[in-house]
């Protein structure tokens, strides 16, 4: 069977990095009692008026081809949004309308990297974006984030690993999964440092409407400074609880968007527009979900602190924004991988911390999108492994409990 060179750069990126949560849904489906922390899907359904946009699009037979670039409409809708909420001008030229943010991201490093370049990434890093940034034949280059700063990207660290090769740093902000959210001096040293060695920054910020009280989210969209060389790609999957809509866009320099149009066209020749109609309403008319939505999920990372503080030796990193919270598991002697499946085993479903990326060996990442009574189940059951776990070391090391 002769393959070519992009499946063998992304063989091992795919579905291994999930082993843990697709054996629990095959137990699940068993019969097993489980509680699922795999995976952040938002806890509520889409909103009525998405359901209702579509439907009335469909109806009236929005049901043709679209173009490249993507609706007018929706296009004219999500310039108006970028320039009240950035502080600088949009227009139709700087959009790209592609079925999510993952396709966003593929089709914008197809624009900025090729074979032979580098894109600077931080670890960790969402499970796909090795996968990304391979498959236009660059390298991933790891920047690590470390606990100590937060998890948020510096600098420095950006400028150490930087070479004659790198053409892009791809940021996460607010980032998953560690739901840290950098900061406007952050943001303007990482910039100082595009400009200095010419590299795009590409800014993943489909969490950027699930901040939680008290953090603020800024976008290097704003920075004017910088407006030749930022390209940002979001969707209404997490805002507006519709992943299911595969709707997203990316926003960026007029000339770079122009010419990207013909590998968005070769890739897709159009969005579909009812879908784009209903996306239009959504960016219009803002979320009637998201303050609820990050309300919750602040006060589930809240209430798992304070549990696993006081009732393990378990560290939760309290995330600033998003769906996850992270739990250092070096406490229990095992690394985030074993601690994942055997932690299986006692009817929870956690991500391995190493599906991210080497900085989180002894990490787990938990979804704080459960409903509460799930999630009160799940933390019950955290702390009781954690604490026979915590025996199980004791005895081994000759004390008696």
């Amino acid at each position: 069977m002769r393959l070519t060179a992009i499946t063998k750069r992304l063989a091992g990126l795919g579905g291994g990095k999930w082993a843990v949560h697709l054996k629990a849904r095959q137990m699940a489906t068993d019969g097993a009692d489980l509680v699922e922390m795999t995976i952040g899907e938002p806890d509520v359904p889409a909103p009525q008026e998405l359901l209702d946009a579509a439907a009335q699009a469909l109806r009236s037979g929005r049901t043709g081809y679209s173009n490249g670039r993507g609706e007018a409409g929706l296009c004219a809708a999500l310039a108006d949004s970028y320039t009240a909420s950035r502080g600088r001008a949009f227009a139709a030229e700087n959009i790209l309308c592609f079925p999510g943010t993952q396709t966003s991201l593929y089709a914008v490093l197809q624009g900025v990297a090729e074979a032979g370049t580098e894109v600077l990434v931080g670890d960790p890093m969402y499970a796909t974006y090795e996968g990304v940034i391979r498959a236009s034949g660059a390298d991933p280059v790891p920047v690590l984030l470390r606990p100590e700063a937060g998890f948020r990207m510096q600098a420095a660290d950006v400028a150490k690993r930087i070479t004659p090769r790198s053409r892009a740093i791809l940021l996460t902000t607010p980032h998953n999964p560690t739901g840290a959210i950098l900061t406007a001096q952050d943001l303007q040293k990482i910039g100082e440092l595009a400009i200095k060695h010419d590299l795009w920054i590409i800014s993943d910020e489909v969490y950027e409407h699930l901040v939680f009280d008290g953090a603020k989210f800024v976008s290097p969209l704003s920075d004017p400074a910088l407006a030749d060389r930022v390209i940002a790609v979001s969707s209404i999957s997490k805002s507006h609880a519709a992943p299911g809509f595969r709707s997203g866009w990316c926003v960026g320099p007029a000339d770079f968007c122009t010419a990207l149009l013909p590998v968005s066209e070769t890739m897709l020749f159009g969005n579909q527009p009812f879908i784009a109609d209903m996306t239009e309403e959504a960016v219009r008319a803002g979320s009637s979900v998201a303050a609820g939505m990050a309300a919750r999920y602040s006060a589930r990372a809240d209430l798992m602190v304070q549990r696993l503080h006081d009732e393990t030796g378990l560290t939760v990193h309290r995330p600033d924004a998003g769906m996850f919270a992270l739990v250092n598991v070096a406490a229990t002697g095992m690394d985030g991988d074993t601690y994942a499946w055997d932690l299986l085993e006692h009817g929870v479903s956690v991500m391995p911390g190493s599906a991210f990326g080497d900085g989180l060996r002894d990490w787990v990442r938990v979804a704080l999108t459960l409903d509460d009574g799930q999630f009160t189940t799940a933390l019950d059951r955290i702390v009781a492994h954690a604490n026979h776990r915590n025996r199980s070391l004791a005895l081994d090391r000759g004390f008696t409990p």
